[in-house]
């Protein structure tokens, strides 16, 4: 039995020690959470009869989990990641890994001279849709890739952005690229491969916030095809869509849904076995934007630690999107195209005042 333990206890904590509290992953449990806010973790303290604390070395030292979740705000993940890990507890993050490049590379860098795993959570990685699209484009029948996009079209309005002081700042959060739509950034470099350059624009519509809440970028992969990325939280009056289209010679899919949940286009040069049951079988109507990634997500983390099996995205996997979202923003703040495998100068997320 895996035994872990939650550092955080806010909004996506309690997606966490649902799935954990009430059992529902096989080899895994709850075992004790912590906050500085002491009521936000007694909450879950008395939902799921775990101990609760508010210091999380005070818990790491008592109760010695096999794995931490790190689910504090974004620019306080390497901070915690990093004390967990010297503690010699594996370490799962949720996304971003970190908001700056120099905390990315700190953090795998502790774990590793630890000798403990660090988990980078990018569940929709595991959506049925997504999982069959990803057979496809291993299998090659995309043939030569030439555009990917994918869409964020959700709806934050300004009570959202109220909620806690720390949402929408360059200190500890970011913008929608940052939150929102890291993961839809994830699953793009995932599918079209190494980005070479990024141009962009971001504005803050609607948001009283001080990072951006909508933004367009385009991208040039290493192999030649163009990208494009959509995202906003200004959508009005609620969500619209979480997309990822991949367009090749000899193909094209779309996944749709508010949640990268639903299969949209299925269809190439060349049909297989399989290709009429697609839409039936690979498509999935989540309750929430959270979709049903995040199961099979801590399946795969509890076979990885219980069996060694491979880590799917691991810091090294989860510091990719965090440097093409730097890139992003570095492009913004110079009004240039920027190469990756950069250094930041202007890029503001992360930095402190």
């Amino acid at each position: 039995m895996i035994n872990v333990a939650l550092v955080g206890c806010g909004r996506i904590a309690q997606r966490h020690a649902q799935l954990l509290g009430d059992a529902q992953i096989d080899g895994a449990r709850l075992v004790a959470v912590c906050d500085t806010v002491a009521e936000r973790a007694q909450a879950l303290s008395h939902r799921y009869d775990v101990p609760s604390y508010t210091n999380m070395n005070e818990m790491l030292d008592r109760h010695q989990p096999d794995l931490a979740a790190i689910l504090t705000e974004s620019g306080y993940h390497a901070k915690h990641a990093i004390s967990a890990a010297k503690e010699g507890v594996n370490v799962m993050v949720e996304k971003p890994m970190a908001l700056t490049l120099a905390d990315a590379d700190q953090m795998i860098e502790t774990c590793d001279h630890a000798g403990v795993k660090l988990f980078v959570v990018k569940q929709n990685r595991f959506n049925r849709p997504v999982v069959k699209l990803r057979q496809a484009l291993e299998g090659g029948r995309f043939g030569k890739l030439t555009m990917g996009t994918v869409r964020v079209r959700w709806c934050r309005p300004q009570h959202y952005y109220d909620q806690a002081p720390w949402r929408g700042t360059w200190a500890l959060d970011g913008g929608v690229l940052t939150n929102q739509a890291s993961h839809h950034v994830d699953l793009l470099e995932w599918m079209m491969g190494d980005v070479e350059s990024v141009v962009g624009m971001t504005r803050t519509a609607l948001a009283d916030i001080e990072a951006e809440d909508t933004a367009a970028v385009l991208l040039r992969f290493a192999n030649g095809a163009l990208g494009i990325i959509e995202a906003t939280t200004a959508t009005r009056p609620k969500d619209l869509e979480g997309s990822l289209s991949i367009l090749g010679e000899a193909g094209s899919v779309e996944i749709g849904g508010f949640a990268v949940n639903q299969m949209k286009t299925w269809q190439f040069t060349h049909e297989e076995p399989g290709d009429d049951e697609v839409f039936e079988k690979y498509s999935v109507n989540p309750p929430d934007v959270y979709g049903f990634g995040h199961r099979a997500y801590y399946d795969h983390v509890v076979t990885a630690l219980r069996h060694g099996g491979p880590n799917l995205v691991d810091g090294i996997e989860g510091r990719r999107s965090l440097e093409l979202i730097t890139a992003i923003y570095e492009a913004v703040e110079t009004g240039q195209e920027v190469r990756l495998r950069f250094r930041p100068r202007q890029a503001r997320l992360g930095m402190r005042s």
